[in-house]
């Protein structure tokens, strides 16, 4: 039997490692981009966080890098910040650190690590190289995050397993998160995000910490075991301890910190309170209420029948024997018996984690793998062995994986059709000019998902990036996107000139979304000029005289910054 469980761990890890690869290159062919292509493909923070990876990568030696990222100038000039300790780039620094030494020791045995060829784009534009292997810095750090979460399907297989008492509930957890995959990760779109590297430690966080319940005596390597995966699962991610923090049953007041916009966040979703940072957030599509249709989701997949079942089972029998027990006092023999706090910690950490993800829909990553779980103690005798003896309890389990199989082969096939080849011409247009007609020291203001790019690609010095978690930040923001707001055009020039920027780039996009432009968020941060041409406007039809246009293509304009008493561009 542990032979066999063996083998289903790694064929779960595998499957799952190869899933990912597999809709990330239909996804964007990121085998046969160029390297800039591939580095415009991390968009947003992810270009931010991968462009300190190839700092590292760069640089004359380890510990060169290391020192650039502690004391970097460019991020948000022209202040130093140590970025290692601001956006939690310890993977970055271990996969740098093992991607030089794995090219150094190929290299020094004569042993090729990457293939390329030239790539015809057509359409009149020039060919591309593009490699492939894990000598190429791209292909050497996804294929890690790949690995990472192949194992962490180990790992819920191992979990699942464990939670039943039964090989079937680390099936039923496995398949229930293929069949739910969309509603269950985004690491095979995005993965240079701290969750990419965190959640899997969660996972062996969770498994450890149901042992330990189960232990009469825990054993020590177990408690050293999971203070480790605490530290692994808050090293990479910013937001792990609020993630903890549904485990404990108080919190602690720490005060007005660089953290209290999460409040604000929450306090805007049941009150009418609102305001730039609020804004900010609910205007993306993933910070909003969880959609109906993700509950049609699961209801299809049987996912959210089975969870009812089993919560309902766990509730019955904690309120009987919670009865007896209140005559009897035979606590011991209810822990032995039933295993009450595992699969009481487990049903408050699903309903902890729903509450989570109705109110923000980004974190039914965190719901959807956890229903999984508790999909597994469908399997489980103790729970359903008053049901029927045990071969007709399997029969009905694998009639119940015909019946998910349904609507869940349906859902991977919906995956495995996504295809696509990541082209971004317009970015690539700007970011050839800017590193052809700018000094290496020109400073830049604009978007935050653009200022992760130019950061990654032009390597210029950037004022505002979107790692928006920053108290400090988030006010620098408010200072750049004063170009998206109705203020008159010398008030927001002064202010880039006061955070030294040289050149501002500016999209159109930006102001004139429907529904939730930076012009309508900025009347609520601004009312007194609400009503007015948003300067957004004025600078797409002429930047002057506080402006000037230095480049423009159909996504596009930089500005040059004409400052006080001088025109000169450094």
């Amino acid at each position: 039997m542990r032979q066999l469980v063996g083998i289903q761990t790694a064929l779960a890890g595998l499957a799952h490692w190869y899933h990912l690869s597999y809709l990330f290159e239909n996804d964007r062919h990121f085998s046969h981009l160029s390297t800039l292509e591939k580095e415009m493909a991390f968009r947003t923070e992810m270009g931010l966080y991968y462009s300190y990876y190839k700092t590292i990568i760069e640089a004359p030696s380890f510990a060169s890098g290391l020192h650039s990222i502690m004391n970097d100038r460019l991020t948000e000039y022209p202040l130093v910040i140590n970025t290692l300790k601001r956006f939690n780039l310890y993977p970055e620094v271990v996969l740098a650190s093992w991607y030089r030494m794995y090219t150094s020791t190929m290299d020094f045995f004569g042993i090729s690590t990457k293939m390329c060829w030239s790539v015809n784009r057509g359409e009149g534009l020039s060919p591309v190289e593009s490699c492939e292997g894990l000598g190429d810095p791209a292909h050497f750090y996804v294929s890690f995050v790949f690995l990472l979460n192949g194992v962490m399907m180990s790992l819920f297989f191992l979990y699942g397993t464990y939670l039943s008492g039964s090989w079937l509930g680390g099936t039923t957890t496995v398949l229930c998160f293929f069949f739910n995959h969309g509603e269950s990760t985004r690491v095979m779109w995005t993965p240079p995000l701290r969750e990419s590297f965190s959640y899997p430690f969660l996972v062996l966080q969770m498994l450890l910490l149901t042992y330990i319940l189960r232990s009469q005596i825990p054993r020590r390597r177990a408690l050293v075991a999971l203070g480790v995966s605490n530290v692994l699962f808050m090293l990479p991610w910013q937001f792990a301890q609020f993630v903890l923090l549904t485990q404990v049953s108080r919190k602690q007041n720490n005060g007005k910190t660089s953290s209290a916009h999460i409040s604000s966040l929450i306090k805007s979703k049941f009150t009418s309170y609102k305001d730039f940072d609020t804004l900010m957030y609910t205007c993306a599509a993933e910070f909003d209420f969880m959609e109906r249709e993700t509950l049609f989701r699961f209801l299809r997949t049987l996912l959210l029948p089975i969870n009812l079942l089993v919560v309902t089972v766990i509730f019955s029998f904690s309120v009987f024997f919670g009865f007896i027990l209140n005559y009897l006092y035979f606590w011991l023999l209810f822990s032995m018996c039933f295993s009450s706090s595992q699969l009481v910690f487990h049903t408050l950490q699903l309903m902890a984690f729903a509450v989570l993800a109705v109110l923000i829909m980004r974190l039914k990553l965190f719901l959807t793998p956890q229903m999984c779980l508790m999909g597994s103690l469908i399997c489980s005798r103790q729970l359903f062995g008053w049901l029927t003896e045990r071969y007709k309890h399997q029969v009905m389990v694998f009639a119940m994986f015909s019946m998910m199989a349904v609507q869940g082969v349906s859902n991977l096939q919906a995956q495995w059709n996504i295809m696509g080849e990541f082209s971004n011409l317009p970015q690539e247009e700007l970011l050839q000019w800017i590193q052809d007609n700018t000094s290496p020291d020109s400073v830049f203001a604009g978007a935050m998902p653009t200022m992760a790019s130019v950061k990654l690609s032009a390597l210029r010095p950037i004022v505002n990036h979107p790692h928006y978690e920053d108290a400090g930040l988030r006010e620098r923001t408010k200072l750049v996107y004063a170009m998206y707001s109705r203020m008159p055009a010398d008030v927001v020039r002064k202010n880039l000139e006061k955070l030294q920027v040289d050149y501002y780039i500016l999209e159109d996009s930006w102001c004139t979304k429907p529904g939730c432009s930076m012009p309508e968020i900025w009347d609520v941060e601004d009312p007194k000029n609400k009503g007015k041409v948003p300067l957004c406007t004025i600078m797409s039809r002429d930047a002057r005289p506080h402006f000037i246009t230095v480049f423009q293509n159909s996504v596009y304009k930089v500005l040059r910054v004409l400052r006080t008493g001088s025109k000169a561009v450094r």
